[in-house]
């Protein structure tokens, strides 16, 4: 599978990448069995890049990846993780679930640390608990209402443990866009996690994020591609999820209406919206979640085929896309 370089850093990721969040029991269980093959299938499917966090199941899924990783040649894979919430021990949570989107114990506690010393305490964790030696990507997560500690302490942190060959790439992962261009903008970043806000349903992002991060060189990692999951089906039910909720009927009769334009080309939703995130010309890697081995073959063999160019063309003319899109060649 290609891989693509992270901005001026040294460490390339596969052009389609492995979120972790579902092996940490995003929404509902995975039992471990179902989670470890999920990251077999993910590596014989050429997929060499694997991102997760502490935030993903209080520590679950990266004690998952790291045991699903090893034994591996550790210089052809790329593992990411990120900083800005600790996970403080709560033994009195351990008889209720957590309430933050993860079916599991609430053992611990999501305490937020954009400082210095909490980015370095961070990462020992997510080292002992990945099993690693290094962590290749170090993503500074969700400072949304944090910028000043974010960019005044962690990311000077992560700049120097760069300068000094600890980590490989630094960055920035977020739902939202505004801050994610502030970063490109006014520091050296190798990369930015962008997720939902580059998607077939919407492109927020495009007018100036993504240009900025073309012009100052910051990749992006694009997440969410499939909004949460009402872009990852042909026929999104009512159980469809959009953003972390159940996506509205107005969004899922948008879908139908793609869904139709894309069938009389004989592609797939799916398909269509993995390939229209992978076009532009920032996007390095479109990470995608997949809770089973089926999953992740069906989104490897869907990433890798072609998409009829037409096709395009007939959802601009249906008014449900762009005008103006960064469309394939």
């Amino acid at each position: 599978m290609k891989s693509v370089r992270l901005g001026g850093s040294a460490v390339a990721v596969s052009a389609l990448g492995f979120g972790g969040a579902v092996i940490g029991n995003l929404y509902r269980a995975v039992d471990e069995d179902t989670a470890f093959a999920a990251v077999d299938a993910a590596w014989n499917a050429g997929i060499r890049f694997f991102d997760t966090a502490p935030h993903y199941g209080l520590g679950l899924a990266e004690r998952r990846l790291g045991r699903a990783l090893a034994g591996r040649p550790r210089d052809e894979l790329v593992v990411s993780t990120k900083v800005g919430r600790l996970l403080v021990p709560d033994p009195r949570g351990s008889a209720r679930r957590d309430d933050a989107g993860f079916d599991v114990p609430a053992d611990h506690r999501r305490v937020w640390d954009f400082s210095a010393d909490g980015v370095r305490r961070s990462l020992d964790a997510s080292l002992h608990r990945l099993g690693l030696d290094r962590i290749d990507v170090v993503l500074i997560h969700d400072p949304d209402d944090h910028w000043e500690q974010a960019v005044g302490e962690a990311y000077p942190a992560l700049h120097e443990l760069r300068s000094q060959g600890v980590i490989g790439a630094i960055g920035v992962g977020m739902n939202q866009w505004r801050m994610l261009e502030r970063f490109a903008a006014e520091t050296d970043v190798d990369a930015v996690l962008l997720a939902g806000r580059y998607t077939l349903l919407e492109q927020p992002a495009v007018d100036t994020m993504l240009p900025t991060c073309l012009r100052r060189n910051v990749s992006v990692l694009a997440a969410g591609v499939f909004n949460g999951g009402v872009l990852a089906t042909d026929e999104p039910g009512p159980e469809a999820m959009y953003d972390y909720a159940p996506a509205a009927p107005e969004v899922r009769a948008r879908v139908t209406r793609m869904a139709e334009v894309i069938h009389r080309h004989g592609a797939s939703v799916p398909q269509v919206a993995m390939a229209f995130v992978a076009s532009h010309p920032a996007v390095a890697s479109v990470v995608v979640g997949a809770r089973s081995a089926s999953e992740v073959r069906g989104n490897a063999e869907l990433f890798g085929r072609a998409v009829p160019a037409e096709l395009w063309g007939d959802l601009i003319a249906e008014g449900l896309l762009r005008h103006d899109s960064v469309l394939p060649v």
